[in-house]
């Protein structure tokens, strides 16, 4: 196309795409003439640059312009041009695709066409390519002819009916003024497509701006009062501010054991006065229900609060999430996860924990550790603090580390599980338990091999190893350091946690275990196991007492250090997770049938999920809500079933309606009625299939395996396979979690 044409469709003013459509005959007249003009311009143009020098390019745009100012009356050309250049490329794109199908050898002709029609800008270099190799041709105005006025009209019809989808502003919103449906996965950063870094190093640029701390105490209205012995007590603000904590759980049942009373009164002590610790001596002559009262009343009022409040509060809430929330990490902005210190209050623990009812002190700026980059902003700490560390260290995955006082713990503040460190740290941990379904066949000849040995520790290790390959045990000896809670695990049972049984309910070899597992969640099993295992247990539990240990010639440290000579990376963990992903897997296939539809194959999905939650001891309370649930759910289920009803007789009198008939009315009804009855079938079972996964699932946890120790691909995979939508299995933030699987599972995936 010669350099005229390309660039008068430029200054073509926006205004005149809505010129009526009877105007364009004359208009088509005129560009006829125009066009021979044209060329007499372009055999002048030519003759010039023979007889001088070589201009610049530019300077030809210049004369070009000025040109089809001349030709266009409208003067707003130039400001069309600056404004409105996308929607002119996607005139020129919809042109030339109209134009070859005419067997228009050249575009020149584009000029001819109606002046509203525009292309898409992601056509727009494909297209001044094609200008640029046609820019010689000769040029052939009779041919415009064969454009009549009907498929002018035409495009032009069709044109306004895509302007609306296509014309976007700056925020990404469409003409119309909705917001861009989906953002987010256009910008989400594909990290498992780069390599990685080696060496231990976990990032090379790590800024960020440090904790949200908890906010300072409040001292109580005057007229809440505490009463010691019948009277009122006005306390100091240390010592308020614990009688605060214990005030706001009277109602629950820790504050009734006596554990958790005598701890609380020792370390609530520590923080009186030397008058409040001689006058107050007696948890029980306390009197803390007015502040339960006002704290109940702060509830209330909370949840009353109007739309407008509550909008100022999320507004508040959001505007400290996009300051202290995200962190800048090689370049990429990333979430944080737990970027606010826990404030302070009462240890819980779990189960019977003998440190419930300590008082977890205000973790202040001295206390924190500061990690991020050399060449980053460090973050200020509070006005008048200072931190106790600010380190560089890039082999660690932490931003923020202190030291709680109830156990002498370490806590972090780690990124969000959907960032990068941690996708990566998930990655790693399934191909691991890949890399031992290579060779788990090996290691458990040879556990069975060493159930033979002269050695007793090797014996030990044997029977230890079975049982965490066999029922997924956790390895033991796992206590953080000041934790005295009896919890035990593999390698740190004691003869008292496991009963034999040589014959059991119709089965051989039969060993009962029950302890406290870790959280203090109880494990109670019977399984049947191998002869040499039971005689070896027989052989370790003789000439001692209860509380002796089981496996007294072994520990977790002696295990793991032989699970690493088996395999590299092998640890307790790994034979779980192994065990774990391989079950569903094999529970997915057997469990999944090609007919059932969407709800029943999740119901399956569940089923299998299930399998491995038992294998994993994964177990939950029943619900306090369950049993209303449960009925709310079956009264859904008996109305659908009499709207099933219902929907059954009138098909039945449709039908009947329909052979007296026997018009095509009548037919359509009929058709109309089985599908109605269809739908509300698919309802009633999908409805009977909530149910009976909600019953199965009634002490069983399921989230705690599907996030920890099931390799999501199998679950992608599985949907894949099935044409189940991901979201069925996974919420919006365990895709987030698992946005690396999604991305790289085929439906032929094989953990």
């Amino acid at each position: 196309m010669s350099g005229d044409h390309s660039h008068s469709e430029d200054q073509i003013d926006g205004g005149s795409r809505f010129n009526d459509s009877h105007k364009h005959k004359d208009k088509y007249k005129e560009k006829e003439h125009k066009h021979k003009d044209h060329k007499k311009d372009k055999e002048r143009e030519k003759s010039k640059h023979g007889n001088s020098d070589h201009k610049d390019s530019s300077d030809k745009k210049h004369r070009d312009k000025e040109k089809e100012k001349m030709k266009h009356k409208d003067g707003s050309a130039d400001k069309y041009k600056d404004k409105h250049k996308d929607k002119k490329d996607k005139s020129l794109d919809g042109k030339v695709k109209k134009e070859k199908e005419n067997g228009f050898a050249s575009p020149l002709h584009v000029k001819s066409e109606p002046e509203d029609f525009y292309h898409s800008p992601k056509h727009e270099k494909s297209l001044k390519r094609e200008r640029d190799d046609d820019n010689d041709s000769e040029f052939k105005p009779k041919k415009i002819k064969t454009e009549n006025d009907k498929k002018v009209k035409k495009r032009k019809q069709e044109n306004e009916d895509i302007k609306p989808k296509k014309t976007k502003n700056k925020k990404g919103e469409v003409a119309d003024g909705k917001k861009k449906a989906k953002k987010e996965p256009e910008e989400k950063w594909k990290w498992w497509e780069e390599e990685r870094y080696t060496d231990g190093v976990k990032w090379k640029f790590l800024e960020h701006k440090g904790p949200v701390f908890a906010p300072p105490y409040e001292p109580l209205p005057s007229n809440v009062k505490f009463f010691y012995d019948g009277k009122h007590m006005k306390l100091s603000p240390e010592a308020e501010e614990v009688a605060t904590f214990f005030a706001k759980m009277l109602d629950h049942e820790y504050t009734t054991k006596d554990i958790f009373r005598k701890n609380f009164f020792k370390d609530w002590r520590k923080e009186m006065t030397s008058e409040e610790k001689a006058k107050i001596t007696d948890l029980k002559k306390c009197d803390f229900n007015e502040m339960n009262e006002y704290f109940k009343a702060q509830s209330e009022a909370r949840k009353a609060m109007t739309k407008e409040e509550k909008l100022k509060i999320k507004e508040e809430n959001e505007r400290i999430l996009q300051e202290y929330g995200f962190c800048i990490m090689d370049n990429h902005r990333e979430r944080i996860a737990n970027f606010r210190i826990e404030p302070p209050g009462l240890f819980r623990g779990r189960g019977d924990h003998p440190k419930m009812g300590m008082l977890k002190r205000r973790i202040r700026p001295q206390d924190i550790i500061i990690n991020c980059s050399k060449d980053s902003k460090h973050p200020a700490p509070p006005p008048g603090t200072k931190w106790k560390e600010v380190r560089h260290d890039n082999k660690v995955t932490w931003l923020v580390s202190w030291t709680e006082n109830i156990q002498g713990s370490i806590k972090y503040i780690m990124l969000n599980p959907s960032s990068r460190i941690k996708g990566e740290k998930d990655w790693q941990k399934y191909e691991t338990a890949r890399r031992l379904k290579k060779c788990v066949d090996r290691i458990r000849a040879q556990y069975r091999e060493d159930w033979k040995s002269k050695e007793m520790r090797i014996r030990q290790r044997a029977v230890a190893l079975y049982f965490i390959d066999k029922l997924a045990l956790r390895a033991g000896n796992e206590k953080e350091e000041g934790e005295t809670a009896d919890t035990v695990g593999c390698c740190s049972l004691r003869v008292e946690h496991i009963k034999l049984y040589p014959e059991n309910d119709g089965q051989e070899y039969v060993v009962e275990f029950d302890f406290l597992g870790k959280d203090s969640i109880r494990y109670y099993n019977k399984v049947p196991v191998e002869k040499r295992v039971f005689k070896n247990l027989q052989l370790f539990m003789e000439n001692k007492e209860p509380d002796d240990d089981l496996f007294d010639r072994l520990n977790t440290s002696v295990l793991n250090k032989h699970l690493q000579e088996l395999m590299d990376g092998l640890t307790a963990k790994v034979f779980r997770t192994y065990n774990a992903s391989i079950t569903l897997q094999q529970q997915l296939k057997e469990l999944t049938s090609a007919e059932e539809n969407i709800p029943a194959k999740i119901l399956s999905y569940n089923r299998a999920n299930r399998a491995v939650a038992i294998l994993c001891n994964h177990q939950r309370a029943p619900p306090k809500t369950f049993e209303k649930s449960m009925q709310n759910l079956q009264t859904k289920i008996d109305a659908k079933r009499d709207q099933l009803s219902d929907a059954k007789r009138e098909l039945k009198s449709a039908k009947a309606d329909a052979k007296v008939r026997r018009d095509e009315k009548s037919k359509k009804a009929v058709e109309a009625k089985k599908k109605a009855v269809q739908r509300i079938e698919e309802q009633l079972m999908k409805l009977e299939v909530q149910a009976t996964d909600r019953e199965e699932n009634k002490q069983i946890a399921l989230g705690t395996s599907k996030l920890n120790y099931l390799d999501p691909r199998i679950s992608v995979a599985w949907c894949k396979k099935w044409g189940i939508p991901v979201e069925k299995i996974y919420n919006k933030t365990q895709r987030e979690k698992f946005a690396w699987a999604i991305d790289m599972a085929d439906d032929d995936f094989e953990f």
